[in-house]
């Protein structure tokens, strides 16, 4: 299965920009969609995780406030809202599944995610 990542491109600082990710024919209705993103020369990092049957959303520290996962079960789809964007948001990311949803402790590590997307260039210019 592979998943498709659209809505990246380039951004003035304080822009917004809104990923899509779409896991066609496929359920992962007892899992967890994520994105991740990687800068260059830097390891993949966790940004945004959401349930597909629990009413609760992740995100690290530095996305709070500023970025929104959201989901649509019935087309197996997956957002990622980005408002204010900054230049060290700069990154590809990824959009990641995991069959299986965990708990809160497991999202952010890129070693539960059975699969992963091509990924897609977000670049904010300053």
């Amino acid at each position: 299965v592979q998943l498709v990542e659209s809505g990246g491109g380039l951004v003035q600082a304080g822009g917004s920009l809104r990923l899509s990710c779409a896991a066609p024919g496929r359920s992962f209705s007892r899992g967890v969609m994520s994105w991740f993103r990687q800068a260059p020369g830097k390891e993949r990092e966790f940004v945004a995780a959401i349930p597909w049957s629990v009413d609760s959303t992740y995100y690290r520290d530095s996305v709070k406030g500023r970025f929104t996962i959201s989901r649509d079960n019935a087309k197996n789809m997956v957002y990622l809202q980005m408002n204010s964007l900054k230049p060290e948001d700069t990154a590809v990311y990824y959009c990641a599944a995991d069959t299986l949803f965990k708990g809160a402790y497991y999202v952010t590590s890129t070693k539960v995610y059975n699969y992963w997307g091509q990924g897609t260039q977000v670049t904010v210019s300053s």
